[in-house]
């Protein structure tokens, strides 16, 4: 992944390596073919980058670049996090946790007593989650430009079917974060994962990669 302010020296050094390059592309793709046979794919942010057309390389750094609202919900088992970003300054938040019990080997009635338990902590959980999400980014919905989901994909399909979500649900755009336990600091850092350019790089014929 690329910070944006690294995307016009990463193309660069792409060029440097390999030789001229022709640029080609669409609203979620920027393609650089080079000379020695190289490709890079530098998959845009918050697609889709419009007007798609040349210059390819201009567009994707200015859209990269440009300054966005972004929400962002994570989630895992009993833990969760929502905030709303200026850019790369977060806005608003909060962050909780509740109690979800381990499994546990045990058998018979106790097993289905302790299963039962569980499954009303982890519904009560992914409720207060969705309340949290809801309070939080609701407020920003005219001015946020994307909708940004993390944590553990299980738990985040786990509430897709909550009504409540379905106008934060309509904003959802990639990358899915997958992150530790949704604790403030990891909430203040995914920053540096959803403004990224991820890039693909598939070498010349004949040549291997590093390591």
């Amino acid at each position: 992944m690329v910070p944006p302010e690294r995307v016009h020296p990463w193309i660069d050094g792409f060029a440097g390596r390999h030789g001229p390059f022709s640029a080609t592309g669409d609203e979620r793709v920027v393609r650089l073919s080079a000379a020695d046979g190289a490709l890079a794919e530098l998959h845009v942010p918050f697609p889709p980058m419009t007007p798609p057309g040349p210059p390819h390389v201009s567009r994707l750094v200015a859209h990269a670049q440009a300054e966005r609202w972004v929400g962002v919900f994570l989630v895992r088992l009993g833990g969760y996090a929502a905030g709303v970003f200026n850019g790369s300054t977060l806005v608003g938040s909060k962050v909780g946790s509740r109690l979800v019990q381990g499994r546990t080997a045990a058998g018979g009635w106790s097993q289905q007593r302790f299963a039962r338990r569980r499954r009303n902590q982890a519904d009560k959980a992914f409720d207060d989650a969705v309340e949290t999400a809801v309070r939080v980014l609701s407020p920003y919905l005219g001015e946020l430009d994307g909708v940004v989901l993390g944590g553990d994909r299980r738990a985040v399909d786990a509430l897709r079917g909550d009504r409540r979500l379905e106008p934060l649900l309509a904003l959802e755009t990639e990358p899915f974060l997958v992150v530790p336990d949704p604790k403030l600091v990891v909430l203040r850092d995914t920053p540096a994962s959803f403004c990224a350019v991820r890039v693909r790089v598939v070498d010349p014929p004949g040549v291997s990669p590093p390591g």
